[in-house]
């Protein structure tokens, strides 16, 4: 009795549901990698309209937290020049300046039993490498990209919108404390077609005076305002390959046009273009427009 008893009680073990055998795990990691076309931030190309390969890996929990870090490959560092009495492809860094890599922690969750959510983090923008020696061109110094940003997000839905504020300089622009981007974006599913629609507009509002800008008629430095700040839009449509063939679940296609408005060619333009600010006369900084309107492909594999 006692042997069929112990056999009984195996078996009923062995059918009992996963979720009485094991507790779902709190901790959650995903990692992806792509390849694009070319790289786009905030409506700029940041690999001279060149092919970027990208990747991260992101941890999260239950509670909300997550951290993660993501990376690609740049060349805005080594192609600009941030002077304003050479412009010729010398470049910010003289080593380095080729890597992106971003890490970053927040937390995430919805506002009560709403569609309504909310998340806000921190975000490290590193780009290893060394600047150019001081003094480089006739400029006082060359600073650092590295950029710090804290954020935070309300979305409802498939609809998102996120302010970010810079901590100090902000990516190479000196005194810059204080300035912003606004993201307002829509991420829409297209029923079960496994398409899904894109919209984003931005707002990029530089702070402070960096010494090194364009000398205006009056012969002070431009504001950071004057040469930096813009406005950028995208419109994009991506394809679940998913929906194609289980062997592709967590791969997407898309396709992508982005744009500016408002960009100022001495601060994003490039050497053949020619402009004023503040009456003066001033030329572009790269070797081509990095502000102007781009289209974008890309494959994407999330695992």
């Amino acid at each position: 009795m006692k042997k069929h008893l112990l056999a009984a009680a195996v078996l009923s073990t062995l059918a009992a549901p996963a979720t009485v055998l094991a507790q779902e795990s709190p901790h959650t990691f995903t990692g992806n990698v792509g390849i694009y076309s070319q790289y786009i931030f905030r409506g700029l190309t940041q690999t001279n309209e060149d092919p970027a390969l990208q990747g991260g890996l992101d941890y999260s929990h239950s509670s909300g937290f997550y951290a993660g870090a993501w990376g690609s490959n740049i060349s805005w560092l080594k192609e600009n020049t941030t002077s304003a009495t050479a412009p010729v492809a010398s470049g910010t860094y003289n080593t380095g300046g080729s890597l992106e890599l971003d890490v970053y922690a927040g937390f995430k969750g919805a506002i009560g039993k709403t569609d309504f959510g909310y998340d806000v983090g921190v975000l490290y923008y590193w780009y290893p490498g060394d600047t150019q020696a001081p003094g480089f061109a006739g400029l006082p110094y060359h600073i650092k990209a590295d950029t710090t940003e804290i954020y935070g997000a309300l979305s409802w839905k498939w609809i998102t919108a996120k302010l970010s504020y810079s901590l100090g300089d902000t990516f190479g622009v000196d005194d810059a404390k204080g300035t912003y981007y606004f993201d307002l974006g829509a991420t829409v599913p297209i029923g079960e077609t496994g398409l899904t629609f894109g919209a984003h507009y931005g707002i990029f509002k530089f702070d402070g005076t960096d010494p090194r800008n364009y000398l205006t008629a009056a012969g002070v430095a431009a504001s950071n305002d004057e040469l930096f700040s813009y406005d950028d839009f995208r419109l994009s449509l991506a394809y679940d390959l998913g929906k194609a063939s289980k062997v592709l679940t967590g791969a997407e296609i898309g396709v992508m046009y982005s744009g500016t408005s408002g960009a100022h060619s001495c601060g994003y333009g490039a050497f053949t273009q020619a402009a004023t600010v503040g009456g003066a006369a001033c030329t572009g900084v790269f070797p081509k427009d990095i502000a102007d309107d781009q289209f974008t492909v890309w494959l994407k594999k999330t695992f």
